[in-house]
């Protein structure tokens, strides 16, 4: 099987050009190809003929999308649509990495695959708009759900947190916004087998369990056997540009259905710290 990943670069694409192995694998960053340009998306793609393209490329920074709203539904919706039509094109399968902020938060049990899609944000529309595209444009498209990233392969939650704690007696995290944290190593595990067993639709792929910022702060402090006292605060303390979603937890049935696992949380940050060197 031939694969091309688009955003190879990235926190998740360097864990996808790590792990997947037994197959050619293609890995293109923004600076090989600029998904905003549909002539050299399909120029690309055509040359390649891949069996698979997994879109991991996206513009990610959730409030620099609120101040930058055009650059983001340029790459995050449209960007990502002139992949599709790439794949389509060539009869290529397609899995795309969309996120929890397609909801509102509104919940107080877990998202499953047939809940509405209510994006607060713009980054969160710019997932939503561009999911509707895609499923529309190759109907056998695979979007894979996640959310809470973190990996060793860049910067995220985790990573943030230890270099704080190792400056600050005390840390201040938000305790009223809920989700799943997810390890770039086993999600993308769950891609290849999802590719294995040509998945299609919308699937919710994140760690087993779920936590506030605060739990997964102290429960990263804890591991790291620091002594760095972390405190509870709400999202009003903490103001960010972008709204997140209070509640964001995703059901793991469209997974576990399939016959996919991906293990708790916690056990998937202890081998982050590990890997990490802490």
């Amino acid at each position: 099987m031939k694969v091309m990943i688009f955003g190879a670069s990235g926190l998740l694409g360097k864990a996808l050009m790590r792990e997947w192995r037994g197959d050619e694998v293609v890995g293109l960053s923004s600076r090989d190809v600029d998904i905003r340009d549909a002539q050299r998306v399909m120029q690309i793609v055509k040359k390649a003929r891949p069996d698979w393209i997994v879109l991991s490329a996206a513009y990610t920074d959730v409030d620099g999308c609120e101040s930058n709203q055009e650059l983001a539904l340029a790459v995050n919706r449209d960007g990502a649509a002139k992949v599709a039509e790439a794949a389509r094109e060539t009869q290529a399968k397609l899995l795309f990495l969309s996120s929890d902020y397609v909801f509102d938060g509104k919940k107080s049990s877990p998202y499953e695959i047939s809940d509405a899609r209510n994006p607060q944000s713009i980054y969160g529309r710019s997932k939503a708009e561009a999911e509707g595209r895609l499923l529309e444009t190759v109907t056998d498209c695979c979007v894979v759900r996640t959310s809470w990233l973190f990996g060793t392969d860049g910067k995220c939650f985790p990573d943030t947190i230890l270099r704080l704690a190792a400056s600050r007696p005390a840390l201040d995290v938000v305790n009223d916004q809920r989700g799943c944290p997810t390890y770039t190593e086993d999600l993308a595990k769950a891609i290849v087998e999802l590719c294995s067993k040509s998945a299609s639709g919308i699937v919710h792929a994140t760690n087993q369990g779920d936590c506030t910022w605060f739990d997964f702060a102290r429960e990263t402090v804890g591991q790291a056997g620091l002594t760095t006292e972390v405190r509870p605060v709400s999202s009003q303390q903490m103001a960010r540009p972008a709204p997140r979603p209070a509640y964001s937890v995703l059901s793991a049935k469209s997974l576990q259905g399939l016959g996919v696992s991906m293990a708790g949380w916690q056990d998937a940050l202890r081998r982050y710290m590990a890997k990490r060197g802490n």
